[in-house]
């Protein structure tokens, strides 16, 4: 990182974006370079010739070439999922990953309901017949309508509360499964929206008319929704995903669609292409009985607004005090085992001398935190260590005058 860089910290912005978002940033004394065209070999060059410190994406793949190329510090993902980014590489580099969590969670649960409602009314082929010239009200007549059908949500993150919420409005019983539950830190119990939990997403399935997607993607969810759960739903039940094609197995979900008269809504396939307007051929959206858009779950004005507005927080945080909201990619454990605790008078050069004996001792810092007493005179360090400094180390470390107190404590 350059020593000016919150005095002129520049952003390379590499998917369209709200102009609110642009003007944002460059209130909060950033210097904005706006190329929503740039993919490919066309961002690696961009991001090393502009020598950008934050990179902005939507939707645009970011490589492990990229992060490399240039002098990168913080990625900006201005949206909920960040599996486009290549965060092992970003954490190997030092470079912070952060998105905007919940931002589009609106938007992404109405257009779930939008589809949910279409499967059930067939609204597209509705449209389509009146189109052709031809009133068929004897077909469309049949619908089963959502009332008392019970959906199950597999994730209950921000988008799959706001469905439930939808949910509970259309007086749909909700079965639930998501991790926050089955680790014991939440209790279904205590939700504002009454559901019932499901052990599994075999068991959600098995309890559903509706099954609705909303998990992120991970190595842990990727397939999640395979044979073993798409074979617990009913035939004839209704299938929704909006979150992220590769959580659910498509050989499966094709297989279910054909041979167990599955109804689905879905705005995200397998192989979407990787600009705006293209051509696209995925069997599964040939399907009579499938319903499909074009990954446009987050494509609000309202949505795309409050992603601006949180990207635009988080890039003048980091500019304004080092600190990264929302970041993806720090540790949540380091290889730390002790923490060393140094009561110090507030002096240059105090924790030069702990950390040169340190060094001595081969033993690596993994955090540290120094606070100050009122009136600047003392401070106490509480660094965290990969290893127990020697007795000796200890004893010699503590012969500084200004440090007046020193203690080891295992963590």
């Amino acid at each position: 990182m350059r020593p000016n860089l919150r005095d002129d910290m520049k952003v390379l912005v590499a998917d369209k974006f709200e102009q609110s978002g642009i003007d944002g940033l460059e209130a909060a004394g950033c210097e904005v370079i706006y190329q929503p065209e740039l993919k490919d070999e066309t961002l690696t060059a961009a991001i090393r010739d502009t020598a950008a410190d934050v990179l902005v994406v939507r939707s645009t793949t970011v490589t492990a070439s990229m992060l490399e190329s240039g002098a990168l510090s913080l990625v900006v993902r201005a949206g909920a999922g960040y599996n486009t980014i290549d965060v092992a590489t970003a954490s190997r580099r030092g470079i912070y990953v952060s998105n905007c969590p919940g931002k589009n969670a609106i938007a992404v649960a109405e257009l779930a309901f939008a589809l949910l409602l279409a499967i059930d009314r067939r609204v597209p082929d509705n449209v389509a017949e009146l189109r052709a010239g031809k009133w068929n009200k004897k077909e469309f007549s049949k619908a089963r309508g959502l009332f008392g059908r019970t959906i199950g949500l597999l994730g209950y993150g921000n988008i799959g509360q706001e469905m439930a919420k939808r949910a509970h409005a259309f007086g749909m019983p909700i079965v639930v499964w998501s991790r926050r539950f089955a680790s014991g830190k939440e209790r279904v119990e205590d939700q504002p929206i009454p559901m019932r939990l499901g052990t599994s997403p075999e068991d959600v399935a098995a309890r559903s008319d509706v099954l609705s997607v909303h998990l992120a993607m991970s190595a842990d969810t990727k397939g999640l929704v395979n044979a073993a759960v798409l074979g617990k739903l009913e035939p004839g039940s209704y299938f929704i995903n909006t979150a992220r094609a590769e959580v659910v197995d498509r050989a499966a979900l094709e297989q279910a669609i054909r041979e167990r008269d599955l109804r689905v809504g879905l705005d995200v396939f397998a192989a979407e292409p990787t600009v705006a307007t293209g051509e696209f051929a995925d069997t599964i959206a040939s399907l009579r009985n499938v319903y499909g858009t074009h990954h446009i779950g987050a494509s609000t004005d309202q949505a795309q607004e409050a992603i601006a507005a949180e990207t635009v927080r988080i890039v003048a945080t980091y500019k304004d005090t080092g600190k990264v909201p929302n970041v993806v990619n720090l540790a949540k454990k380091t290889p730390a085992s002790h923490m060393l605790v140094v009561r110090h008078r507030d002096r240059p050069g105090v924790l030069a001398h702990v950390f040169d004996y340190l060094r001595q001792g081969n033993i690596n810092v993994q955090e540290t935190e120094n606070v100050i007493f009122e009136g600047a005179q003392a401070a106490v360090a509480r660094i965290n260590l990969d290893g127990a400094p020697s007795d000796v180390l200890l004893r010699e470390m503590e012969r500084n005058s200004d440090i007046l107190d020193l203690h080891l404590v295992k963590i």
